[in-house]
């Protein structure tokens, strides 16, 4: 593999709850460009990963970045260095206004220059053109989907180079799950790597380039996302077959 093409290295990473582990030494690696996820059952650790990658929760083991290990180094610096996380439940502000959550974004941005944000604020709006048709009403009054929507337009506009996703489609319609997916592949197009956690496991591998299935702290099977689709065992246990 060449060593330069890896934006994020995992190595036996373990997070603990007291005395509960939920991660129990597990590695992998993110390329630059790819769709990677992160699949399997409620408590396999798949949020916990994601949380100790954003620095919220401590964690035994090595995380890098670029090259760079991230030990001590606070969540928000990990945001402007280009680590952009969109929470399980969303994490919107539902008492500020679509464009006031979209704003709080760019604070780390100071250097950038207004056309560039603008520019942004712009890409966001062709992705999901429902925000831009609510840009002065309420987070809370929006509905889950638009939510998502918002959750994901505000780590774009953090300008992040890894989007972190945490149960994209937890509580959504089918067809506004097909929605979120289709943007999600949009934007890794546009060269945003994408690390998925994901409980639609079918749709999850459909896009990804390479999964990790996970089993009550472990990486029980790796493979392409072609690959795990076709895993006997991952049918039976994740596709329904």
């Amino acid at each position: 593999m060449n060593q330069d093409s890896i934006m994020l290295a995992v190595q036996d990473l373990t997070v603990s709850y007291g005395n509960i582990k939920a991660v129990k030494g597990i590695s992998f690696e993110i390329r630059e460009g790819e769709i990677v996820t992160l699949i399997g059952a409620n408590g396999a650790g798949k949020s916990s990963t994601l949380r100790a990658i954003s620095g919220i929760v401590p964690y035994a083991g090595r995380i890098s970045y670029q090259g760079q290990e991230l030990r001590n180094i606070p969540a928000d610096r990990l945001v402007a260095m280009g680590i952009a996380q969109v929470p399980e439940g969303r994490g919107i502000f539902g008492n500020l206004t679509v464009m006031e959550n979209l704003k709080l974004a760019t604070w780390q941005r100071k250097a950038a220059r207004a056309t560039e944000i603008a520019r942004d604020y712009g890409r966001v709006f062709d992705l999901f053109p429902r925000l831009k048709e609510r840009t002065n009403q309420l987070g809370g009054t929006l509905s889950g989907g638009e939510q998502q929507m918002l959750a994901v337009g505000r780590a774009l506009m953090s300008r992040g180079k890894i989007l972190l996703l945490d149960e994209p489609s937890m509580g959504l319609a089918p067809v506004l799950v097909r929605d979120i997916f289709r943007v999600l592949t949009e934007i890794n197009k546009a060269g945003i790597t994408v690390l998925l956690v994901e409980q639609n496991a079918n749709m999850a591998l459909r896009v990804a380039s390479r999964g990790y299935v996970l089993e009550t702290g472990t990486i029980a099977l790796s493979g392409t996302g072609q690959e795990l689709m076709g895993n006997p065992k991952v049918k039976e246990a994740y596709l329904g077959g």
